[in-house]
């Protein structure tokens, strides 16, 4: 489902970024669009006690998010320096996405991205190991908050089969998921 919406949200977006010229599609009309929105799903994976999470991001609004944040023009679809610009979008997650399960804060290893042309928005993947059992987890997520005063957050949890979803709406930062 998260996949469906986030298209949806994307063809949106494309739809409204017509401006009607001969060049018909403007990259400034297309950074400038109505809906403002991450997807976070994050797994827990039992069999090998990981907690796998992904986050898909609209790409044009996370280079404009790492530029503001960072002070760091990136190409995340093309970058010059793959693991510069890995570093960037590590950076970024991690301070702006934190997790906790049982009570426990988790550190986030970074495991790679990739920009997906359908919709074009990036993909970034992060692990955490050792995680046996989950009970209950508690996340702050303000990813894009810094750019966008419209920004959605939708989340996607799924501990043994079960799958739980909220969505943050700016300024909102946290959610629980018991399980």
């Amino acid at each position: 489902m998260a996949a469906s919406l986030f298209k949806w949200f994307a063809v949106y977006a494309f739809l409204f970024s017509y401006n009607g010229t001969k060049n018909n599609f403007i990259k400034e009309d297309i950074v400038k669009h109505p809906l403002y929105v991450t997807v976070t799903e994050i797994n827990h994976n039992a069999k090998d006690k990981t907690l796998e999470v992904s986050c898909k991001i609209f790409t044009n609004d996370f280079e404009g998010a790492l530029e503001k944040t960072l002070n760091t023009k990136v190409d995340l679809a093309e970058p010059k320096d793959k693991v510069a610009a890995d570093k960037l979008v590590n950076d970024y997650i991690v301070k702006h996405l934190q997790i906790k399960v049982d009570g426990k804060p988790l550190t986030l290893q970074f495991v790679g991205s990739e920009k997906e042309k359908e919709t074009e928005a990036t993909w970034t993947y992060f692990q955490v190991n050792n995680v046996p059992s989950v009970k209950k987890v508690d996340i702050i997520n303000n990813l894009l908050y810094e750019s966008f005063n419209n920004e959605i957050n939708l989340i996607h949890i799924t501990v043994s089969g079960n799958r739980k979803s909220t969505k943050l709406d700016y300024p909102a930062t946290a959610a629980s998921f018991e399980f």
